[in-house]
C-alpha cells in the first residue's frame, strides 16, 4: 500500500517528465519554419513502481526539400551533413544549406560560419554552379561550357548521427558515442538551389500539446486531492 508521502513522490516525478516533455515538443513547434531541423522527441516509459522515465531521441529522419532561386541554397538529399567552421576554428556540422557569399567572397553559413575548407567565388564571374557531388564551379561568361573547379561542398556521416551533440544555431557536434566524421565519396546529394524543411510535424506535434496539457491538469488535480486528503488525516490526529 502507497503511502502519502510515495503517491506525491510519484506525482511530482510523473508532472515533472510531462513538463519536461512539452518543453521539448514546444521546441519543436517552434522552429516547424527551421531550415534543416530535426525534431526531438522525449519518449516516456512508466516503470514497475509507477514512475515515469523519459530518453532524449532526434529524428534525423529527412524533411521536405524546397526549390529556391537562390544559387547559394544548398540542400542535402539523403543522409549525411555539411562541415562548417568558426572564425575560431570550432568545426561543426550542419543541414541548413541557406549559404551566402561572405567576408572575402567565400562561401559561409548565414551566421558567418567557413563552408568546407574554403570555397572562394570569384567576385568577377557569370555565374557558378554547385554540381551533386559537391563540387563547385565557376563561369566566366554565359558561352562557357566548362568551368573553372574552385572547390567542393564536403558530405559527412557517422557511425550513429543519433548520439552527434546538438550546439544550437542548426549546427552538431560528434561525441565518443556518435563516432567521428566520416567523409562521403561519390555521393550525389547536393541539391544546389534547394533547401531542406523542418521534419516536425506539426499536426502530431499540436495534438500532443494538447494531451499533454489535458494530462498536467490531471495530475495538477491529484495532487490538490492528495495535499487534501493528508490535511485532513493530519487534522484527524490533532483532533
Amino acid at each position: 500500500m502507497y503511502s502519502f508521502q510515495a503517491v506525491v513522490r510519484r506525482n511530482i516525478n510523473n508532472i515533472t517528465q510531462q513538463f519536461e516533455r512539452l518543453g521539448y515538443v514546444g521546441n519543436n513547434l517552434t522552429n516547424y519554419n527551421t531550415r534543416g531541423y530535426k525534431s526531438v522527441n522525449f519518449e516516456q516509459m512508466l516503470s514497475e513502481d509507477g514512475y515515469l522515465q523519459g530518453a532524449i531521441r532526434s529524428d534525423y529522419s529527412q524533411g521536405s526539400i524546397m526549390v529556391t532561386s537562390n544559387p547559394y541554397d544548398v540542400a542535402v538529399n539523403g543522409t549525411g551533413f555539411i562541415p562548417v567552421v568558426s572564425e575560431d576554428g570550432e568545426v561543426a556540422y550542419t543541414r541548413d544549406g541557406a549559404f551566402k557569399q561572405g567576408k572575402d567572397g567565400y562561401l559561409m553559413t548565414d551566421d558567418d560560419w567557413l563552408v568546407g575548407d574554403g570555397i572562394k567565388i570569384p567576385a568577377n564571374c557569370f555565374k557558378f554552379e554547385i554540381k551533386p557531388n559537391g563540387e563547385v564551379f565557376a563561369y566566366d561568361n554565359n558561352e562557357s561550357v566548362s568551368g573553372k573547379k574552385i572547390g567542393t561542398i564536403p558530405l559527412v556521416r557517422f557511425a550513429s548521427q543519433e548520439n552527434l551533440k546538438f550546439i544550437g544555431m542548426n549546427k552538431y557536434q560528434p561525441t565518443e558515442e556518435s563516432g567521428e566524421a566520416i567523409l562521403v565519396k561519390n555521393h550525389e546529394c547536393i541539391a544546389q538551389n534547394n533547401l531542406e524543411s523542418s521534419n516536425t510535424n506539426m499536426y502530431s506535434g499540436v495534438n500532443d500539446m494538447l494531451r499533454m496539457n489535458a494530462s498536467l491538469i490531471a495530475g495538477m488535480r491529484i495532487m490538490k486531492v492528495v495535499d487534501d486528503m493528508y490535511n485532513k488525516s493530519i487534522n484527524m490526529r490533532e483532533g
